[in-house]
C-alpha cells in the first residue's frame, strides 16, 4: 500500500525515528491487517485536507476466518500463562504508549481531524486502563472460596476462565481508546481479540496493536480486520465468543439480536443525548467553562458530550452570555499540532448531518447565538461550535443525537422540572449537575436516568474513574466497560463443589424422614447463627 502522508501537514520529524509518521511507517502498520490476495481498498481521508493518507485494504470473509483461527491458537498458550505474566506485557505496553505518544497523536489527528488536546485525552485513557487492569486483574481473577451447604464438610471454589476470542467493533470518533481500551481487560482475562476498527481510523488502532506486539503479546493473539461495517461487522458477530460494540443504537440492536441468536454475550456503548443541569447556586463562570469543554470536546463527536443544557432561570442570562463569549474565542485549525480548541468533523457525511440539524432548527424558529455554519475556509469538514436557544420538540436536534459541535440551552424554574426534562429521552448515557452544594448535586445526579452522572464536571470525572463501571441506561447500551464488570464480562464463571466427607445421601442408620428433619434443623441453625 502506498501512503500519501507526505502531502499532509505534520509536525516536524524529531531525532527519534518512531515519532516521524513516514510513508514507510504507515505501510508497516497496514501490514498488521489480515486481508488476503488482491484486496479491494478504500482511501483513509485526512479530514484536515480531504486528501488520502493511505489505502486501507478490505478483509475478505476468508481473511476474517484466518484472523479468528490464528487468535484461537495463540489464545491457548496465553490463557495458560500466569495472570501476572500477562500483566507484565500490559505494563510494558503502558510505557510504550507514553514514550511514543507524539507518533500516536500525529496519527490520530491525521485520521480523525481532532484537536490534539482531545487526542491526548484518549491516548492517556489507553495508558490508564493498561495500568489499572494490570494492577487489579490478579486479584479479580484469582479463585474465590465460598462456604458449602454443609459447613466444614463442603466448600465451593469459584473460577474464572477466558471466553476465547473476543470480537471488538470500534467507531471512528475515539480511534485509540475505543479500539484497544476495551481489548485490554479482555487480554488480561486470557482471551484473544479480533478487532474491526472503522475504515476511516484504522491506522490509529494498528499503531496500538503494533505497540502491544512490541510489548510482548504473542504473535496472532490480536488480529485486526478491515472493511465496511455492514459487511465485516456481521462476520465478527458470527465468530466472536463475546462481542464488544461501540456505535449507534440502531446497529447495536442488530448486534444484540445476532448475539442473542447465538447465545453469546455482548456489551455495547451506544448513542446519547446527554443533559447538563446548571443550578441556581452554581459558580456561573466555572459552569460556562465546563459547559464549553464538555459540549465541544472532539468537535462534539463524543457519545458522552453534552447536547442539552438546562439552566435555572435566575442565572440563565449570565450563563448564556459567558458561554457564548467563550465559544466565540475557540480556535479552529486544520493542522497537526496544539494550536486548536476545536477540530474537524470526521467526514462530509457527518458535516452534512450537523448542518441539517442546525438548518432544521433555524427554519422552525430556533435562535443561533454563535456558530451555526460550516467553515470550508479552515478545512473541508469544519463546522463552527454552535450554541442555540428556543429549540422545540418538533426540531430534529431536540431528541436526536447530533454528534457534532452543537448544544442547546433551555431554561427551568424548579429542580423537579430540571430532572424531568433531563430524563425526557430514550437515551441514558451521561449527565452533569453543576452546583456549589455537592450534597445537593449528588441527590440530583442520583435521580438522573443515565449510567454516569458527573457533579461539577461534564464527563471527565466519571470516565477517568477506571475502577468504576461506565455504560448506558435505555437506548444507550448494554453492559459496562471499566471497573470490575469491564474485566469479568470477558470470563466464564465456573463453580467447583468440593465434598470432603458426610455426603448428602440418607445415612444407613436413618430413615428418609429422620434425615429430612435433620436437614431442616440444620437450616434453622444456620439462620440462628446468621450464616450466609
Amino acid at each position: 500500500m502506498t501512503a500519501l502522508v507526505d502531502q499532509l501537514p505534520s509536525t516536524p520529524a524529531t531525532s527519534d525515528p518512531h515519532t516521524a509518521v513516514s510513508a514507510a511507517r504507515i505501510d508497516a502498520l497496514v501490514r498488521h491487517l489480515c486481508v488476503g490476495p488482491q484486496p479491494h481498498t478504500t482511501p483513509a481521508i485526512a479530514p484536515f485536507t480531504g486528501r488520502p493518507i493511505t489505502q486501507i485494504p478490505h478483509s475478505s470473509e476468508a481473511a476474517v476466518d484466518t484472523a479468528f483461527a490464528i487468535a484461537r491458537e495463540a489464545q491457548k498458550a496465553w490463557a495458560a500463562a500466569p495472570v501476572r505474566y500477562r500483566c507484565q506485557v500490559l505494563r510494558r505496553f503502558h510505557d510504550l504508549v507514553l514514550a511514543r505518544r507524539d507518533e500516536g497523536l500525529d496519527i490520530a489527528q491525521l485520521e480523525s481531524g481532532k484537536a490534539r488536546i482531545h487526542a491526548v485525552e484518549e491516548l492517556l485513557d489507553v495508558a490508564i486502563q493498561a495500568r489499572h487492569y494490570s494492577v487489579v486483574a490478579p486479584g479479580l481473577l484469582k479463585p474465590v472460596k465460598h462456604a458449602g451447604g454443609v459447613p466444614i464438610a463442603s466448600t465451593a471454589l469459584e473460577l474464572h476462565h477466558p471466553k476465547g476470542v473476543i470480537g471488538v467493533i470500534s467507531p471512528w470518533n475515539y480511534p485509540l481508546t475505543l479500539a484497544v481500551g476495551d481489548a485490554i481487560p479482555a487480554l488480561l482475562a486470557g482471551n484473544g481479540v479480533v478487532l474491526k476498527p472503522d475504515l476511516q481510523t484504522t491506522l490509529s488502532a494498528l499503531w496500538l496493536v503494533d505497540l502491544l506486539y512490541e510489548a510482548g503479546l504473542p504473535e496472532g493473539l490480536f488480529g485486526v480486520v478491515a472493511g465496511e461495517g455492514g459487511v465485516v461487522g456481521p462476520m465478527i458477530t458470527e465468530r466472536g465468543d463475546f462481542i464488544m460494540f461501540t456505535g449507534s443504537t440502531g446497529v447495536g440492536r442488530q448486534v444484540a439480536a445476532r448475539c442473542g441468536e447465538r447465545l453469546v454475550g455482548c456489551s455495547m456503548e451506544l448513542g446519547g443525548k446527554n443533559a447538563m443541569i446548571v443550578c441556581d447556586d452554581a459558580n456561573i463562570r466555572k459552569a460556562a467553562e465546563i459547559a464549553q469543554r464538555s459540549s465541544f470536546a472532539n468537535a462534539g463527536q463524543l457519545c458522552i458530550s453534552m447536547e442539552r443544557i438546562y439552566v435555572h432561570r435566575s442565572v440563565a442570562e449570565e450563563f448564556t452570555t459567558l458561554l457564548v463569549e467563550r465559544v466565540k474565542k475557540m480556535r479552529l485549525n486544520a493542522e497537526v499540532g496544539w494550536d486548536a480548541d476545536v477540530g474537524s468533523m470526521i467526514s462530509r457525511k457527518q458535516l452534512d448531518t450537523v448542518q441539517s440539524h442546525v438548518d432544521d432548527a433555524k427554519a422552525k424558529g430556533a435562535t443561533v447565538l454563535v456558530g451555526g455554519r460550516a467553515r470550508p475556509d479552515v478545512g473541508p469538514f469544519f463546522f463552527e461550535p454552535t450554541v442555540m436557544t428556543d429549540v422545540t420538540d418538533d426540531m430534529v436536534c431536540f431528541g436526536n443525537e447530533t454528534f457534532g459541535p452543537v448544544v442547546s440551552i433551555y431554561v427551568f424554574d424548579t429542580e423537579e422540572e430540571a430532572i424531568a426534562l433531563a430524563n425526557d429521552t430514550a437515551y441514558g448515557l451521561n449527565g452533569s449537575v453543576l452546583t456549589r452544594d455537592v450534597r445537593r448535586g449528588k441527590q440530583i445526579a442520583a435521580r438522573m436516568h443515565a449510567g454516569t452522572v458527573n457533579v461539577n464536571e461534564g464527563y471527565a470525572t466519571a470516565w477517568s474513574a477506571t475502577g468504576s463501571p461506565m455504560g448506558g441506561f435505555g437506548d444507550s447500551g448494554l453492559g459496562r466497560r471499566h471497573g470490575r464488570d469491564g474485566l469479568m464480562k470477558y470470563t466464564e464463571t465456573q463453580t467447583l463443589g468440593i465434598q470432603r466427607f458426610a455426603g448428602w445421601g440418607t445415612p444407613a442408620f436413618m430413615t428418609h424422614k429422620q434425615w429430612g428433619e435433620t436437614l431442616v434443623a440444620a437450616v434453622k441453625l444456620m439462620k440462628k447463627l446468621n450464616r450466609p
